[in-house]
């Protein structure tokens, strides 16, 4: 059970990622409710990244490695509760 709702919570938060990427590339969406509040959630997360990982050539690398890691955070996670 606890590792049925982990992996959703990790879901949900691989979603509101792919929001905030998407929503990034749309100026007009930027600015709107629904992108302050993917924004609120995701941004302390992607701007760690993006303080190791610098744009190149106007492109932003950071949430390709951020999503690796989160991928990995969260299978190491239900591998360890698989365990017990």
């Amino acid at each position: 059970m606890v590792a049925y709702i982990i992996h959703w919570v990790f879901k949900i938060y691989f979603i509101l990622l792919v929001a905030r990427i998407i929503g990034s590339w749309v100026p007009q969406f930027q600015h709107t409710k629904l992108m302050r509040f993917v924004g609120f959630y995701t941004d302390p997360y992607l701007n760690l990244f993006r303080r190791i990982i610098p744009p190149i050539g106007g492109m932003d690398f950071s949430p390709i490695i951020a999503f690796i890691v989160l991928q990995g955070v969260q299978t190491l996670i239900l591998g360890l509760l698989s365990t017990l």
